[in-house]
């Protein structure tokens, strides 16, 4: 059960930040055919991360308490059939709504990974297989970019929405069929609101709230805009396409070393927090200092470089990030805790793909607006070192 959950999961995670990255890949003919500007089409990235956001407040509770095979799978099934529908939208309104319940449809997905792994490992191995499926979050947009501008160059960004959609249907059947929750999730007690609400009480909780804003800012503004960026620097849209598989293949590398480390100072006997803290804070605060030079230099070559650097150090926090979340409370609570912490992430990072539309638009460039990510980074990582010192009691 360990191998054919961490197999669907990863190919799930990947799934679904194919979805995410579609939109991105069809910016420039989606903003053509439906006459949409820079900010509006920073509105249309952004409204999947608030539903996204808001959908984790549920999403975690729900995990808890009727386990992941059944609310995973529902979830697949809803955001691949709305990811579809956007390749049938006549109008902006209706790619908004896509774009809305594709966030809801996803919210599961990444608490899911967590709950997981915390019923099928022990608490000082989990950070290796919660990196594999972190990767997800890079192997999606890497391998998405040459995948996705193939389909749209050759069939048009309709069908390119239409088909990844079809196989999130796919896989949706095949998770139903093949995954079983784990005896002691079924007969875990269900938790209930109270306790839910309790987890808002602990200082840890909110500084993972806080903390989590930066990771998924500096990740999500570089998966909505960074085809934009590099074609603004003058890559055609085919060179683009193969040039934005460096940066996520660095990101996969930087997820799969945050786990290994986290793991190995575990077995070299620091305490669980501590060590899954380390590489969140590091990878925040190296993050957020490459992309410094990535925002200030002409050069194309030496901003990709940097941006691949900043991509292995952010992708290390997000995997930290969730590493945290699978010991810093009770297995029965991990997915609530999560879902909270993807929460705070989401509904601060929302922000990056209209700040950044906002801010090219009114500017010209993208200097701000990494600027802006860098800063954003480094605080979050205040946030974890100062805020997060101890587990928050199950009981």
């Amino acid at each position: 059960m360990r191998a054919i959950a961490v197999v669907l999961l990863l190919l799930i995670g990947i799934t679904n930040y194919l979805d995410r990255s579609t939109l991105g890949i069809a910016n420039t003919g989606v903003a053509g055919e439906l006459g949409a500007s820079a900010s509006t089409m920073g509105l249309l990235l952004s409204v999947f991360s608030w539903a996204y956001a808001f959908a984790q407040l549920p999403a975690g509770a729900m995990l808890d308490r009727y386990g992941p095979r059944r609310v995973l799978g529902i979830g697949l099934l809803l955001w691949s059939l709305a990811q579809a529908a956007g390749g049938l939208a006549a109008n902006v309104k209706q790619l908004l709504v896509s774009r809305a319940v594709l966030g809801v449809g996803e919210a599961p997905t990444f608490p899911a990974n967590a709950k997981v792994i915390a019923s099928l490992y022990p608490a000082e191995r989990r950070g290796t297989p919660i990196g594999l499926l972190n990767a997800a979050s890079s192997i999606g947009p890497a391998i998405g970019p040459p995948l996705l501008t193939w389909l749209m160059l050759g069939f048009g960004w309709r069908t390119m929405f239409i088909t990844v959609g079809a196989l999130g249907v796919l896989l949706a059947i095949v998770w139903l069929a093949c995954y079983r929750d784990q005896g002691r999730d079924r007969k875990t007690r269900a938790v209930t609101l109270r306790e839910w609400a309790r987890l808002l009480r602990f200082r840890t909780t909110w500084g993972m709230i806080l903390g989590f804003t930066g990771v998924v800012y500096s990740v999500y503004l570089y998966l909505t805009w960074l085809p934009a960026y590099l074609e603004r620097r003058g890559l055609s849209i085919a060179d683009t396409g193969f040039a934005l598989v460096l940066p996520y293949l660095a990101g996969t590398a930087g997820t799969l070393v945050s786990g290994w480390v986290g793991d190995r100072l575990v077995r070299r006997g620091m305490a669980n927090m501590t060590a899954r803290k380390i590489p969140l804070i590091l990878g925040l605060v190296l993050g957020g200092a490459a992309t410094v030079p990535a925002a200030l230099t002409p050069s194309t070559g030496l901003a990709l470089g940097c941006i691949c650097l900043a991509q292995f150090f952010v992708n290390a926090a997000s995997s930290g990030g969730w590493a945290l979340a699978s010991v810093a409370t009770s297995e029965r609570m991990t997915a609530s805790l999560g879902s909270l912490q993807n929460f705070g992430g989401y509904f601060g990072g929302a922000f990056a793909p209209l700040a950044t539309g906002i801010l090219v638009e009114t500017t010209g460039s993208f200097t701000i607006a990494l600027l802006a990510a860098s800063a954003v980074a480094i605080l979050a990582a205040f946030s974890y070192a100062f805020l997060v010192r101890r587990p928050v009691p199950a009981d």
